[in-house]
């Protein structure tokens, strides 16, 4: 068996460039690796031979490292995920066609540099979180052989962790992309839904199913999200990336950030869980962020619609016809789960949807003031021989953090945090709102440096440094005026859903003018002379930003405001020629404080 070496994106293209090796040489020693490590972990359904490879081998010998962005990037696709050319099984020998083309994504891939090693095992129809509801052999876990790789993505996880991928493609509906992370140390993404096109997927709920990223690091999360988020219009269920969730808004967390955590947490007697639980919230909190209790009632309300709603009929809508022609083709774990789903009808389905939509609004009002949610991916690993005597039962626990996401139109990511004594890897799950994605992964990232990452391969390797602040769908505003909390147009930033973030002195470069009107204020930057002027930082959705600005009268406007620590943040100025008449008032040190003192002349 060839060695397992580090096979992070940069550090092949370092090696590309200097010679050090070449996309043919490579992808050969990870064919041989493969097949030498699927008997045993039974990751791959597919292996390429080499006349498979030589097309993609080929193309790319036409260009050079510095051409395309994942110039010899070798990958694993998930087998319910098509690829030209080499058949799609879903885990069903009986369900298995031929693949025409391309899924969106895998051709967004390759033609970025990317080249496919192979189609990995999964839960049967992509149905199950543990990776051994499969013809093709059940998925061990990477590090302990009494306890499984996870699923449905099982095989995709296998291959970054077992050192034969730079990175693998699995699909998510319930958990699948998050959980078998976890297990095997690795960092999964699950990208707000429709931000990844699903097109070329054989579904399991077409309304939640996502396509997912696994990856050693956040950081090669963030680079693989940023070159393929784009709208398919071969996809319906495909959505607009906001420029928000551009590559540009990942970065370092900054201090204050806000994360829930559920009141009441499910760890089913595993104390090593909940001791590296704690540990990963215990880090969040040393990077500044704020932990804030959430009631998880409604979230862990509407997981259990996942399963005991009418999306059990969705699930059937692509197995079902097989199961009533070949029952016997059909694992019975799988059509146990799918029994329901023909007696489901449409006033069923409303009813859910209607349950689904409640659940969500509640849920949604308690994500508002909060930057991301901190939750265990499960609550405890679970072993082969449980999933042997109780598979649903023991399934069913995985999926206890998980089940909700979709559901509710909520992004995550899972990041690993250590290992319990056993060896096997944990991991702890951040999640927020839809289109936060590139958030997530920085506090993922900023959670990862806090030690060195332990890579496929035994490699030991401290993470670069982002450059710049993360950010979210949150802007932060700097308010002077009548906009500060209580007075005349807060509510103009309280109806936008704004909440006030904290009290905060600007840099000593600022003079303090009442204009002409005297009922607003023009702070107004200055070379020398200034003095630090106390604000509010309010953060506000970046979809009411716009309106919010265009309300805003002249001369007043947004700008680029320095607070006491250094940070700069959008916020009020004014211009210069709008201090015609105006009165100034930086001696008072705030507007707050000039108001007041207009007060007592009055009772004076």
């Amino acid at each position: 068996m060839t060695q397992a070496f580090d096979l992070r994106l940069n550090t092949l293209a370092k090696r590309y460039r200097s010679g050090e090796i070449t996309p043919r040489a490579l992808i050969t020693q990870l064919r041989e690796r493969a097949i030498a490590l699927n008997p045993e972990f039974h990751l791959f359904i597919h292996i390429l031979n080499e006349a498979e490879l030589e097309p993609y081998l080929t193309a790319l010998e036409q260009h050079q490292p510095d051409d395309l962005p994942l110039y010899g990037i070798p990958f694993a696709i998930k087998d319910n995920i098509d690829l030209a050319g080499v058949p799609t099984t879903a885990a069903c020998p009986a369900f298995a066609y031929m693949a025409g083309q391309d899924a969106t994504l895998v051709r967004q891939l390759i033609a970025l540099g990317a080249i496919p090693v192979g189609k990995t095992n999964l839960d049967q129809f992509a149905t199950g979180l543990n990776g051994t509801r499969s013809p093709y052999g059940a998925c061990r876990n990477s590090v302990h052989p009494e306890y499984p790789s996870g699923g449905s993505s099982a095989g995709s996880s296998l291959a970054v962790a077992l050192g034969v991928a730079s990175f693998s493609l699995g699909t998510d509906t319930a958990g699948s992309g998050r959980v078998p992370a976890s297990l095997n140390n690795l960092v999964g993404l699950k990208a707000t839904k429709g931000l990844i096109s699903t097109a070329g997927v054989v579904p399991a709920c077409r309304t939640l199913d996502c396509v997912t990223f696994f990856t050693a690091t956040a950081a090669e999360a963030s680079t693989l999200l940023a070159l393929t988020a784009v709208q398919d219009p071969n996809d319906d269920y495909s959505r607009h990336n906001p420029l928000w969730n551009s590559k540009q808004a990942f970065g370092v967390p900054q201090a204050g950030f806000r994360f829930g955590v559920p009141d009441k947490l499910e760890f089913l007697g595993c104390a090593e869980s909940e001791a590296l639980f704690y540990q990963a919230k215990a880090q969040l909190e040393a990077l500044g962020g704020i932990p804030v209790e959430l009631d998880f009632t409604p979230f862990l309300a509407a997981a259990k619609l996942l399963y005991e709603g009418p999306w059990v009929a969705e699930r059937y809508h692509v197995a079902g016809q097989l199961i009533e022609q070949q029952p016997d083709a059909v694992l019975p774990v799988i059509r146990d789960v799918l029994q329901k789903a023909p007696t489901t009808d449409a006033v069923s389905a409303f009813d859910g949807l209607y349950r689904l939509q409640g659940y969500k609004r509640q849920c949604d009002a308690l994500l508002n003031g909060l930057d991301c949610v901190l939750t265990p991916t499960y609550p405890r690993p679970v072993t082969l021989a449980e999933l042997r005597d109780e598979p649903v039962k023991r399934n069913s626990d995985l999926g206890y953090y998980t089940n909700f996401m979709n559901l509710l139109d909520y992004a995550a990511v899972a990041v690993p945090v250590g290992f319990m004594s056993s060896g096997l890897p944990s991991g702890v799950t951040l999640f927020g709102r839809a289109f936060t994605d590139q958030y997530l992964l920085s506090v993922a990232d900023a959670l990862q440096r806090q030690k060195p990452l332990n890579l496929p391969g035994g490699n030991t390797i401290e993470a670069d440094i982002p450059a710049h602040a993360a950010a979210n769908d949150r802007v932060k505003v700097v308010v002077c005026g009548a906009h500060l909390d209580g007075l005349a147009l807060n509510y103009q930033l309280r109806q936008r859903q704004g909440y006030l973030v904290e009290a905060a002195l600007s840099a000593p470069a600022y003079r303090l003018y009442a204009l002409a009107d005297g009922k607003r204020p023009g702070m107004v930057r200055v070379a020398e002379g200034g003095r630090a002027i106390a604000v509010e930082v309010w953060a506000l959705p970046s979809s009411e930003l716009g309106s919010f600005l265009a309300g805003i009268p002249a001369p007043l406007g947004l700008g680029k405001v320095e607070l006491e620590q250094g940070q700069w943040l959008t916020g009020f100025i004014c211009e210069n020629n709008g201090l015609e008449g105006a009165t100034d008032i930086t001696e008072y040190g705030g507007w707050r404080a000039w108001l007041a003192s207009r007060e007592i002349v009055k009772q004076l």
